[in-house]
């Protein structure tokens, strides 16, 4: 009576106590729960992260020293898509998370779907000295599909429209010296000032702050070391433990059979290469005999010309059988080279990089590493969280 007094009292009713109605009220809330947060997961993985990384930023390491010091190995870096444009997949049918491989003989893709290259509109277009990531194109060899090439980050040092030149190691554009990078590196010969004791000297140099990475070769006469010119004048004023400090470059005029378009007549070198002229879409070039060293491998590989051949007999170029006498591109195209300009595979090898291969640029270094460091010094934290240059 008491109880039904009070509800009468407050116009309430007494809510239901049936013990099994309320548990499973909330079993199936808990059910549903579950089910939707495993939802929400698969979505945030399957979709949302691919979906950042395909065109917003993703995270890249560095491997190699080919950017030291201004990208060191153990780098851990954000790359922005956003900033030339993201590029829309041309290989669609791939899984999240790996780039080309699932193992060592296994691909990551099916190539079952293709689509054409094309590119969304970026806030801006890539400016000379940029530092980018790219689709490294000699993976072409492999017939890999342009965006499961594996990506490499070099410094642009020629934009479409430049023509480029390195002299004495220096890189010039249109006939004038461009910009040194603050961090570039050569090769040194260095020669100690007591040749007898090279493990003494050795010691030395590694307690100046070189790596052993850095270290190239050595000999009963010095060592060769990969050194900033404003270490090599460090060194070279420490006449005391330096007998001599001399950067190593190829002579002008030598021809080495490495450097793209692998022509030995051009007479170029890791030092001393060019001039190249930059091709930029709508650019109409001659197809001269010296014109079609330097760019039928752009035409036969990038551009889709298969069937370019050269007649020796006639001096003539030809496409699709047809006789041509120049060719217009279709595409812009970037030089590239490592600030470590004695330690990098670049264009200066393996030629020039198409937009196509374009992936974007890096911003932000969230975390660098020391490989060579013990444990409780493996992070570098002065050169970690810092934007990158």
């Amino acid at each position: 009576m008491a109880n039904e007094y009070q509800n009468k009292k407050t116009n309430k009713i007494a809510p239901p106590t049936t013990k099994s109605t309320a548990t499973d009220t909330q079993s199936n809330a808990k059910k549903k729960s579950a089910k939707r947060e495993i939802l929400e997961f698969a979505i945030i993985i399957l979709v949302i992260v691919p979906f950042i990384n395909m065109f917003i930023m993703q995270s890249y390491a560095i491997p190699t020293s080919s950017m030291e010091g201004e990208m060191l190995v153990g780098d851990r870096l954000f790359v922005s898509k956003l900033h030339y444009g993201p590029r829309i997949p041309m290989t669609p049918l791939a899984l999240p998370y790996f780039h080309n491989r699932i193992t060592a003989n296994t691909k990551s893709y099916v190539e079952w779907l293709k689509l054409p290259y094309y590119r969304l509109p970026g806030f801006r277009s890539i400016q000379r000295n940029d530092i980018v990531v790219f689709n490294y194109p000699g993976d072409k060899e492999q017939g890999m599909p342009v965006d499961k090439r594996e990506n490499y980050i070099k410094r642009c040092v020629g934009i479409a429209g430049d023509s480029l030149s390195v002299v004495g190691g220096e890189v010039y554009i249109d006939g004038k010296p461009s910009l040194h990078p603050r961090n570039v590196q050569f090769s040194y010969w260095l020669i100690p000032a007591n040749v007898s004791d090279m493990n003494t000297f050795g010691e030395t140099l590694q307690n100046t702050g070189v790596k052993n990475r850095d270290i190239l070769g050595q000999s009963e006469r010095g060592m060769l070391v990969l050194l900033t010119d404003e270490k090599a004048a460090e060194l070279k004023a420490n006449t005391s433990v330096f007998a001599q400090v001399e950067k190593r470059l190829s002579n002008a005029g030598d021809a080495d059979p490495n450097m793209y378009p692998q022509d030995t007549s051009l007479h170029w070198s890791l030092d001393n290469y060019g001039p190249l002229y930059l091709p930029k879409k709508g650019d109409k070039i001659s197809l001269n005999a010296e014109n079609y060293k330097k760019y039928y491998i752009a035409i036969r590989d990038y551009e889709g010309h298969k069937d370019i051949a050269w007649n020796a007999t006639e001096q003539r170029a030809y496409i699709a059988g047809k006789a041509v006498d120049s060719y217009e591109f279709t595409m812009n195209y970037y030089f590239m080279m490592g600030d470590n300009r004695h330690n990098s595979q670049d264009s200066r090898y393996w030629g020039m990089v198409p937009e196509d291969h374009i992936v974007g640029t890096p911003f932000f270094i969230w975390l660098s590493t020391e490989p060579e460091a013990t444990w409780d010094k493996w992070i570098r934290w002065d050169k970690s969280f810092r934007i990158a240059q």
